[in-house]
Order: structure tokens, then sequence, then C-alpha cells
């Protein structure tokens, strides 16, 4: 009876959790004297691709289409990933193999950073990317998400780093290996369940971000795709045909990185937690 009861509570929160979804989805397929009928169905009675057609093949702003947007999204979340990853890890390597003065110092600031509210930080980096020469630019979104997702990445991956005995590499070396042959054979490998992890928390950071990428762009080519999503919605009118069709592909990255990935995710969630 625990088991029964436990797995149909489980169930519930599935449903719970999956039923967005499935609206966002099914409104995205139906005509519009559909979704704005006095009763709404659940399932469409007649399914269109219409609204589909009409934000892939038409111009949310002349000359732009959701596939530039799109394409916005997708170079600024993959930069963020890599660099977050490539920096995280050497940054973790050398928190969690070298001693030096302040490391406990540079420890807990990466958790007092946590704890800013990204909006009190809006100006400052403002006026910072506009002294740097990067405002209305795609690497501007780049470097500040980085900066966002480094600290969670570095203290998970710190955890990764730990576990991996000094022994193995200390025998690499004795068999002739290099500092970079070490850490291109032995570290990485065993450390990538971690970068895994927090490279899914560095690409949903990126990608759904609006605040930042509405400050520091103007230009309106260069508009990510939470930013194109604000131009369905009017003063007296929203097209919620066209925002659940295109929030569909919004959200379809996101689950093919994760289905990519998913293997790798639940280990590199746990195996940082425990040393040796």
């Amino acid at each position: 009876m625990k088991r029964i009861a436990l797995n149909g509570a489980g169930l519930l929160v599935a449903l719970f959790a999956a039923f967005p979804v499935y609206w966002m989805v099914a409104t995205s397929l139906k005509p519009n004297r559909e979704i704005f009928a006095s009763t709404p169905r659940p399932v469409p009675a007649q399914p269109t691709l219409e609204h589909y057609r009409e934000i892939l093949t038409g111009n949310l702003i002349p000359g732009v289409t959701f596939l530039d947007f799109f394409l916005n999204s997708v170079l600024v979340a993959v930069a963020t990933v890599l660099l977050s990853g490539l920096v995280a890890l050497l940054a973790a390597t050398a928190v969690a193999r070298f001693r030096f003065k302040l490391r406990t110092s540079f420890l807990i600031m990466l958790l007092v950073v946590q704890m800013i509210p990204l909006e009190a930080l809006v100006i400052p980096l403002f006026l910072m990317i506009q002294r740097l020469g990067l405002y209305n630019t795609l690497p501007s979104l780049i470097l500040t998400y980085l900066g966002f997702s480094l600290p969670f990445a570095v203290w998970m991956l710190r955890g990764f780093v730990a576990a991996v005995p000094k022994e193995l590499e200390e025998a690499a070396a004795i068999d002739g290996a290099s500092r970079m042959q070490t850490f291109r054979r032995i570290l990485f490998p065993l450390v990538a369940p971690g970068l895994v992890a927090t490279s899914i928390f560095s690409f949903i950071t990126a990608w759904n971000e609006l605040i930042f990428a509405l400050t520091f762009i103007n230009d309106q080519s260069r508009y990510t795709l939470p930013v194109a999503m604000t131009f369905f919605f009017g003063r007296d009118d929203t097209a919620w045909g066209s925002v659940m069709a295109a929030s569909t592909l919004f959200t379809l990255p996101v689950i093919v990185f994760f289905l990519l990935v998913q293997r790798r995710m639940v280990s590199g969630l746990v195996a940082g937690a425990v040393k040796g």
C-alpha cells in the first residue's frame, strides 16, 4: 500500500507538471475559433499547423524572421555552455588540487555571488558593457551569462575534481604523461558527468534569460527568442495561437539537449557529492 501511494503521488505530480506543456502544444494546434471558444476543448477538434506556418514563414519585424531570433539564441547559448564548461573546469581543478592564499575566501565568494538578485546588477553591468564597447552585440550577452553560470559550475565541478584520486594522476606522471595529457586522458573523462550537469544549468540560463537581452541589445535583428516572444503580445490583443506555437518551438531545443545528455545527468548530479 505504501508503494502504491508513493507511485500514485508521483503520477499526480508528473501529470501536474506535464499538463501546462500539453495545453501549450494542444493550443498551438487549434484554429483561432477553438482557442477563443466559450468552452475550451482539451483536444483540438480540427488540428492545424496554421500558427506554425505563420511564425516560420512570416516576419515578426520587417526583414527579420523567427529563425533569425532562433539562431541568435542558439549562438549565445552554445557559446555560454562551451566557455562556462572550459573556464569552470580549469578553475575547479585549481581550487581542488592546489593550496593558495584566499582559497577559502574565493569559495565563499562563489556562494555570495549566487545570493545577489539579478535585477540589482542590470545597471552596473549595463555601464560596464558600454565602457567595453560591447553594447548592442551578442558577446555582451555571452559574457553576462558566463558570469552568472560560472559560480555554480565551479562550485559543482570542484566536488568532481576532488573525488578523483590523486594517485591516478601520479601514476600517469610516472608513466611519462605530461600535465596536459593527464588532464585530457585522466581527469577530463572522470569529471565529464559533472560537465554535463553544469552545462544543462548554463544552457537553460542563457536560453531563457530576458532582462539582460532586452537591456543590452538595441538592434531588433539581434534579439534572442525570449525578447522576440514579446512581439506576440499587443496592447489590445494577443495572438495566443502564435504564442503557443512559438513557445513550443522555444521549448524543443531544451528538450533535445536534455535527451542528449540525460544518461550522464543523474550520475553527474550525485557523483561529486561523496569523495572517494
